[in-house]
């Protein structure tokens, strides 16, 4: 897949995290133009590529808000493809998770994956272009037996599933091969502070991850398309 996507104009949202880092750095690799949405007024400082010329750096872009989104998807020349990592965690007992909780799980996993994908399909089918879209579930989205606990986030990723399952279907004719990546526990320095006690080896590294979220929206994908990737590595 050496230089597969040379040039090509390809969304990271959620790029500045741990997981986008590695994604961008691999999609550079292969020779992407990455725009990155940021919601901050700046990059956090530990984000490395803030001054890459290959690097199209955003600020202060509202990934639960319409019209913010569909103003940065109109800057992007020529989409090739639509990565979405942006999201968030929490986790509380049933009877303590308040409504607003929930509703910000939703915002923030399932409504910023629907508006970012509704933009990049818009933008794609202008551009007659045959594209990619990846998203981000997780292994309770899969398996809601696993977000006991945590009800929440598990309800908010299992819509981002269907929502990438449904979306695949609806464009299956228009050459636009939509998937999902459903990683279990990520190998990240914050993981790794929140629970001192774990076997971080049963972890996914997020270079793996980065590795399969990177061939799904590299034109070497040519047929794989509804898939929800379960990433669980030894877990």
């Amino acid at each position: 897949m050496a230089t597969a996507l040379k040039d090509r104009h390809v969304v990271v949202t959620g790029g500045t995290g741990a997981l986008g880092t590695a994604v961008v750095a691999r999609l550079l690799e292969e020779g992407a133009i990455c725009h990155v949405p940021n919601s901050h007024a700046a990059a956090p400082k530990h984000f490395p590529y803030s001054e890459d010329e290959r690097v199209k750096l955003k600020n202060n872009v509202y990934l639960a808000d319409s019209e913010a989104v569909g103003a940065f998807y109109g800057e992007v020349p020529e989409l090739w493809a639509s990565i979405h990592l942006a999201g968030g965690f929490t986790m509380a007992p049933v009877e303590k998770t308040e409504s607003a909780s929930f509703a910000e799980m939703m915002d923030t996993n399932a409504r910023t994956a629907f508006l970012c994908c509704r933009a990049a399909v818009r933008s794609m089918l202008v551009s007659e272009t045959a594209g990619r879209i990846v998203n981000v579930s997780a292994r309770p989205g899969l398996d809601p037996r696993r977000g006991g606990g945590m009800v929440a986030y598990a309800a908010s990723k299992a819509a981002v599933a269907a929502m990438t399952v449904a979306l695949a279907e609806e464009l299956k004719g228009k050459g636009i091969l939509v998937n999902a990546i459903a990683p279990s526990t990520l190998d990240t320095a914050a993981n790794r502070e929140a629970m001192p006690d774990a076997d971080f080896g049963k972890w996914v590294s997020l270079e793996a991850a980065a590795e399969a979220i990177v061939y799904l929206a590299s034109p070497a994908n040519v047929a794989i398309s509804g898939t929800l990737v379960p990433l669980y590595g030894r877990a």
